[in-house]
Formats: structure tokens, sequence, C-alpha cells
């Protein structure tokens, strides 16, 4: 099982800087730096590396190759192991091992496809979603294979380790419906920061934190405008549900571990707003749109987290 944990968390680091990665390729247009061709760039195996754009992509496609083997090694542990408590059955790691190498063959494709489309905004977009949804699932068998070797250490065998009961049952309702909230608000932050960056929407608003002066974009300055505001209002709705969720979280009492999620959550949305705020009023440089990607992918991180721990405290303690 220790095994399992290790090898799931860091095919989940793996796929965290791939995710980052991948953002660099698309800040640096190097999207077709291996021309139309899938899975040779630019017709050759290795190809020449006279241009940086070619570097950049076909770094992109090797370390996608990598991660390919971690997910493949991930599957085939999860099932030669099996027969230990807490691989198999709904809460193990199984399941999300297999899900993650169906969701890495959907993203290879959908990869094909974007690169076929001449990275059309939309095909762009829905790979970051898959991506982001791999993050998810490889962090869950992480988590859960944390949770079987807890069990096996502390020797409880097939059954699960019994959850401490919320003091306030009413509360573990409103923290399950939260955070499934803030997970919604952070996919569609996230989704909305794809559909903007690959739109050139990035420019469209000039100022921080209002879109060129206004709190709502004029009507002559098109739909670019209007798409990047969009992305930064569910942003600061985002920003003000988590703080809101870690002020009551404080105040009623909520568990460490929750406080440790929601805490970290906040942290990440704070770091977020302020490296958005200098992206912009630095004309939006290279580096710190590489920053904002990653911080971007971290409190993704984070938001799962805390919504897994909420969800798994609203239910019933078994035992």
């Amino acid at each position: 099982m220790k095994t399992l944990r290790t090898l799931a968390f860091a095919t989940a680091a793996f796929a965290y800087a791939l995710i980052v990665l991948g953002a660099v390729v698309r800040i640096t247009d190097s999207g077709l730096g291996c021309g139309d061709h899938w899975p040779l760039c630019n017709g050759q195996v290795i190809p020449s590396f006279a241009d940086y754009h070619v570097a950049i992509e076909f770094a992109h496609r090797i370390a996608a190759l990598g991660l390919f083997v971690l997910i493949v090694s991930l599957a085939a542990t999860a099932l030669a192991r099996r027969s230990l408590p807490g691989v198999p059955g709904p809460g193990g790691v199984l399941r999300p091992a297999l899900l993650a190498l169906g969701l890495y063959f959907s993203l290879a494709v959908i990869g094909a496809i974007v690169v076929k489309v001449d990275l059309h905004s939309l095909a762009v977009v829905l790979h970051l979603g898959t991506a982001m949804t791999l993050l998810a699932t490889l962090l869950i068998a992480g988590w859960r294979a944390q949770e079987g070797l807890r069990s096996l250490v502390l020797g409880i065998g097939n059954h699960p380790i019994p959850k401490t009961q919320d003091p306030r049952p009413a509360d573990s309702g409103h923290l399950e419906r939260s955070a499934i909230a803030a997970l919604v608000l952070a996919a569609g932050a996230l989704l909305l920061g794809g559909l903007t960056a690959t739109t050139g929407a990035s420019t469209a608003c000039q100022g921080f934190p209002l879109c060129n002066g206004r709190f709502w974009p004029e009507a002559g300055t098109g739909g670019l405008a209007h798409l990047q505001w969009m992305h930064r209002l569910v942003g600061y709705v985002l920003f003000g549900h988590l703080i809101g969720m870690a002020m009551r979280a404080w105040r009623r009492g909520a568990s460490a571990t929750v406080r440790v999620w929601v805490g970290t959550a906040v942290a990440c949305a704070v770091g977020q707003v302020t490296v958005a705020a200098v992206m912009v009023l630095r004309h939006l440089p290279a580096e710190w749109r590489a920053v904002h990607a990653a911080v971007g992918t971290a409190l993704w991180v984070a938001v799962v987290g805390l919504a897994r721990q909420a969800l798994a405290r609203a239910k019933p303690a078994t035992g």
C-alpha cells in the first residue's frame, strides 16, 4: 500500500508539472511547434531543435509520455494488489487508478485533435479540463492509498477508519454544499481562464481589479472584454466564497483537517489574485502568466482536497 501511495502522489505531481508545462507551450505560442504532425514532430521521431518552439512542444510531448508510463505503472500495481484492503471496492485505489488510465487516453486523443484543428480554443479548453480531471483523479487515488495504509497500520483490516462525526450535524450539510460550490467555481475559473488565454482576450481588460476602469465593459468593446471580465468575476466570487468558508470553519469549530484544507485554498486564492494583479499591471509578461497557471493549478488541488474532505465528513460514521 505504501508503494501505491507513493506512486499515486508522484504521478499526480508529474501531472501537475505537465499542466504547467502545457501552459508554457500556450504562452510561448509553441502549440504548433511540431506542425500538424502527431504523434511525430514535424514528421520526425526526433526533430531538429533549431527553433525553440519545437523544443518546448517536443518537451511537452515527451513529458506526456512519461506521465503515461507512471499512470500505467499505477494501474498495474493496483491491479496486482487488488486483494489488499483499501485497493478494491468503491472507496479503494483501483477505481481511480483505472479511471486515470482512461482519462489519459482521452487526453491523448484530444491533444491530437487540438493539433489537427490548429489549436481551436474550444479544443484547447477541453484538453485543459480533461487534464484537471485527471489530476484530481490521481490525487484521489493517492488519498485513498494513504487511508488504506493507515487502516493496515491500525489493524482495521477490511473495515474503513471510523470518521469523526461533526459536533454540529447541520453544518456538515452546509460544508458539503459550500465545498461543491467551491469546486464548481474553481473549475469555471480555470476553464474561463483557458478560454481567455486562447481567444486573445487576455489584453481586452486593462487595469486591475476593474476592466478598463469600469465595473462592466463598455458595449462597444466586443465579446473578448466580456469574456475576460467573466473570468475575473468568477475568480472574485471564488475568492470571497473561500474566505467565507474559512470564517465559518473556524467559528463553527470544524475539524483540524478541514481547517487546513480551507486555509490552504484561501492562501492559494490570495496568491492567485496577487499574481493576477501583477500580471495585468505589468502588461502580461510571459513569466507571470506561467506563474498564474501554476498557482491556479495549485488552487485547484486545494479545492479538490477540501471538497473530498467535506464530502467524507458529511457521510455518516461507520465502524
